[in-house]
């Protein structure tokens, strides 16, 4: 792909896309959202597939452990969202993550996202929206580059570049998935969660007001996240990032964020960026109009 080509797919979409959503649904209270948010966002998007991605901490035994809860997440969504349509569209996605960097990790995600990419084109990509450990993603490039001027990666994962280290959960869970990302040549839109990302925080009293008794949907986010920081906060003030709700709205609210063209970082095993300046460009968010984005989720999930 020339460089051209790679700038135009980068530019934030001005209509209606189709896109996949790849997540790891039940590791936070924040994938709710985002999954809501792509699903009742349909005059600017339609969502194809949803996969579901690894995750290994607390609430899980291991990564195949935390994909299949995600599954039955995906799906409990989906049904409170009331678009029990794409329920034959979710699939399962790797149960571990990348052994190097030229071994793919099969499962019925990766096989679907390269059969539904090769459908598109470079003028009319698939938007593939990652907010998870990104194996599914860069196992199906590693099995069918061919899949690579087709679609746009947005990725929620790392932390900013001015940041001390890339220790962030998406990314150390499997390194060698997100070099693949950025070395791969795809257009590919990265929302960093330190130092970006982490300014998009919601507290109990705002979803309370906003979301709580709205709808069934609506009241299952809301009693989420509140039950999930109270148990953590034990009375004390708390607020919350509802972090991969940012990549959705490149797609549906791409207003909402500011970002610019740099070359692609090279994310290292010892939890560092490398830097090259003649590496292809990516499209880096730094800054989330916090108070506008909350309207969106709010306008589309709460009063939809």
């Amino acid at each position: 792909m020339d460089t051209i080509q790679l700038i135009k797919m980068l530019e934030p979409p001005t209509g209606k896309v189709d896109m996949v959503l790849d997540t790891d649904a039940y590791n936070e209270i924040d994938d709710q959202f985002a999954i809501s948010y792509a699903l009742r966002s349909t005059d600017r998007t339609d969502v194809k597939a949803i996969y579901a991605a690894p995750f290994w901490n607390g609430k899980s035994t291991g990564p195949l452990d935390g994909m299949e809860k995600s599954y039955d997440e995906i799906l409990k969504i989906v049904k409170l969202a009331g678009r029990e349509d794409i329920t034959p569209n979710v699939f399962k996605g790797s149960g571990e993550y990348l052994k190097d960097e030229k071994t793919p990790v099969d499962s019925p995600a990766m096989r679907d996202l390269i059969d539904r990419a090769r459908k598109y084109t470079s003028d009319n990509p698939l938007y593939v929206v990652a907010i998870g450990a990104i194996t599914n993603v860069a196992s199906a490039i590693i099995a069918a580059p061919d899949i690579i001027d087709k679609i746009v990666i947005v990725w929620l994962g790392g932390n900013a570049l001015h940041m001390n280290h890339t220790r962030e959960f998406n990314m150390y869970q499997d390194v060698a998935a997100a070099r693949i990302i950025f070395g791969c040549g795809a257009p590919l839109v990265q929302l960093p969660c330190a130092g970006v990302v982490d300014t998009f925080r919601t507290t109990g009293p705002e979803l309370d007001f906003w979301f709580t008794g709205k709808n069934p949907l609506a009241d299952y986010l809301a009693k989420n996240t509140i039950a999930e920081a109270e148990s953590y906060a034990k009375g004390k003030t708390w607020s919350r990032v509802i972090w991969d709700v940012t990549a959705v709205a490149f797609v549906c609210d791409p207003a909402t964020l500011a970002s610019r063209l740099i070359p692609s970082p090279i994310p290292e095993y010892d939890d560092h960026y490398a830097s090259d300046p003649s590496r292809h460009f990516i499209r880096y968010v730094y800054q989330i109009d916090r108070d506008g984005l909350m309207g969106r989720l709010v306008e589309r999930i709460a009063k939809g």
